[in-house]
């Protein structure tokens, strides 16, 4: 009965070993570990991320460049005096009219003519107008100053070409008068008498200077020539727009 007792005791402690051990392995199973979390873009195969390098930079407008010329020069003194003289003989005011303007940032002018009489071999008639617009650029709509004046000398190109009444109408390029400059020639009959007309348009960077000759003969005077008043207007023309630079500097 001793030996007994001892023997039983060891055959119970063995046969826990394999309870204890499949008791183990079940807690491990119940209670497996967390997976780890799918970056971001990982659950959808990374279509997020591939679409967000898909999208094409933002761009920036680029900065509207500002306007070269802050102001205009004084109409009346934009064309030398000597030239007048030339140009416009006899002239009743040296110093020229000036044309009304309610902004002359902006917008300025001035003419001057003459009735020049000869007695019995006539009168020749002049008169001369130069005109001066400013513009300024447009952050608002992306355009600068210069664009601008682009735009208001292809206007005023076109308002002498389409002259009321004009006749034998000719437009030529002008070189060395500003970025851009042309030349409109024609003839008008008006008060009875035949006129010869030009117009010399010009732009300089944001300003649009409009320079008009004309003239004609009474009692019996030829008009003058168009080529010799082209002559005349484009050297007048040549000086207002350098008056634009000098009143800049």
């Amino acid at each position: 009965m001793h030996r007994t007792a001892p023997r039983l005791a060891r055959i119970l402690a063995c046969a826990a070993v394999p309870v204890m051990l499949v008791a183990s392995g079940c807690s491990s199973d119940s209670d497996p570990k967390p997976e780890k979390p799918a970056a971001a873009g990982e659950a959808n195969g990374g279509e997020d991320s591939a679409a967000e390098s898909a999208k094409p930079p933002v761009k920036k407008s680029p900065a509207v460049e500002r306007e070269k010329f802050a102001k205009l020069p004084d109409a009346c003194k934009s064309i030398p005096r000597a030239t007048v003289e030339k140009l416009v003989p006899e002239t009743k005011s040296k110093s020229g009219t000036a044309g009304r303007s309610t902004d002359t940032m902006s917008r300025a002018g001035c003419s001057w003519n003459s009735l020049d009489d000869n007695g019995v071999k006539g009168s020749q008639y002049r008169w001369l107008d130069v005109s001066f617009l400013r513009y300024e650029s447009d952050e608002a709509l992306a355009v600068s100053g210069a664009q601008r004046a682009e735009e208001s000398f292809a206007k005023e190109l076109a308002k002498a070409q389409g002259t009321s009444g004009a006749k034998q109408v000719k437009t030529e390029t002008v070189k060395g008068v500003g970025d851009q400059s042309s030349a409109v020639t024609y003839r008008l009959r008006k008060t009875g008498e035949d006129f010869s007309y030009v117009t010399v348009v010009a732009r300089t960077e944001n300003a649009v200077v409009s320079l008009t000759y004309n003239g004609t003969g009474y009692a019996g005077a030829e008009p003058p020539a168009v080529a010799d008043l082209s002559k005349s207007a484009v050297s007048a023309a040549k000086d207002a727009v350098g008056a634009v630079t000098a009143a800049n500097k």
